[in-house]
């Protein structure tokens, strides 16, 4: 275990960083690496620039809000997840991020739909494919990095609770209360987009979350490819862990059972390293976030010890009603602990 000391060590040259998960955690890890990503390849400060590519990987599984009624109603892949991790990659989030996050509060079949959804819904139907959707959105926004959906299948969750229920769909499990014992995908058989599996075959660095477990972390790993290419990886790949707890889907979470769960589900091995806040929450905000069933993740050292992961601990937390992820911190954090030469690719 280690607690880290600030230096500012960072990597001089251009590597591959590939993130996977799904909604604010996986957009909140996007927002703080882009400041490291040159976009065009003939400025002189590309080569003095940490990353090189920087590829979002996210989970196609939502089926509630603007995006479960884009689903149902025009057959296409959900697009919130994706809209907020190309907004967080935005170079201007300040106009373009804005509109893209914009949400019709009047209008017959408009109501509650974001902008961003409808224009990748629509655009889904322009092109006839929602990834060439995403890459000319991408375009758009000029965005600092590439995404890709990890399936391009319509695809969804079955969660087995405790007692043997087994309840289907992303809402459902999420607003669940019992403990889930098992997560499958329908249909059981999907197919990764190759552009995602070849991201990863040439990462130089792997990070899972911060974001839900059972609705945008293991979505993305019980696609078998990906968690193959993962687990065959020479690169570091990091869990970045949750700051709480959400209610039902890991109530009574200690950081270890998070990382049982990921073994449950994986037939190998995934994950190297844990990255930890160890800030403490402000007493006023821990005891709102109780109120709603949730709790401080506990970071259980001698258990993730145990379990064969090394932890690295840092203040990490940011304040400002809700509880998140600082990405200026975390992203500066993950460079200089794993692309500055200290952590070696496993042999």
């Amino acid at each position: 275990m280690k607690k880290r000391t600030p230096n500012s060590k960072l990597p001089s040259r251009g590597l591959n960083v590939v993130a996977l998960g799904g909604g604010t955690g996986l957009s909140t890890l996007l927002r703080g690496l882009k400041e490291y990503v040159t976009r065009r390849r003939d400025d002189p400060a590309y080569q003095q620039q940490p990353i090189r590519d920087l590829t979002a990987i996210v989970t196609v599984t939502d089926d509630g809000g603007s995006s479960g009624r884009l689903r149902r109603e025009n057959r296409i892949l959900p697009p919130g997840d994706i809209r907020n991790c190309m907004v967080a990659l935005s170079q201007d989030e300040a106009l373009l991020g804005r509109l893209f996050q914009y949400r019709f509060h009047a209008g017959r079949g408009l109501i509650g739909h974001n902008f961003g959804n409808l224009f990748l819904a629509a655009l889904t139907h322009v092109t006839g494919d929602f990834a060439e959707a995403v890459r000319v959105s991408s375009k758009v926004l000029a965005i600092r990095g590439r995404i890709f959906p990890s399936t391009v299948s319509n695809v969804s969750l079955v969660a087995t609770l405790e007692g043997g229920r087994k309840v289907h769909g992303e809402t459902r499990i999420s607003a669940s209360r019992k403990p889930i014992k098992k997560l499958t995908l329908f249909p059981r058989t999907v197919r990764p987009l190759p552009k995602a599996v070849e991201a990863i075959q040439s990462a130089d660095l792997i990070l899972l979350g911060p974001g839900s477990l059972y609705t945008s972390i293991l979505p993305n790993l019980l696609i078998p490819e990906i968690a193959n290419a993962i687990a065959k990886s020479k690169a570091p790949r990091v869990y970045i862990a949750n700051l709480m707890t959400q209610p039902g889907e890991t109530s009574g979470y200690a950081l270890a059972d998070h990382l049982r769960a990921i073994q449950r589900h994986t037939p190998h091995r995934v994950i190297d390293w844990v990255v930890a806040n160890r800030q403490a929450v402000s007493p006023e905000v821990a005891r709102r976030y109780r109120a709603q069933g949730a709790e401080p993740v506990v970071t259980d050292i001698p258990d993730l010890q145990q379990l064969g992961y090394r932890v690295v601990l840092d203040n990490l937390l940011e304040e400002h009603g809700v509880i998140r992820h600082n990405p200026g911190r975390l992203a500066r954090l993950v460079l200089e602990e794993f692309l500055s030469g200290s952590r070696h690719p496993r042999r």
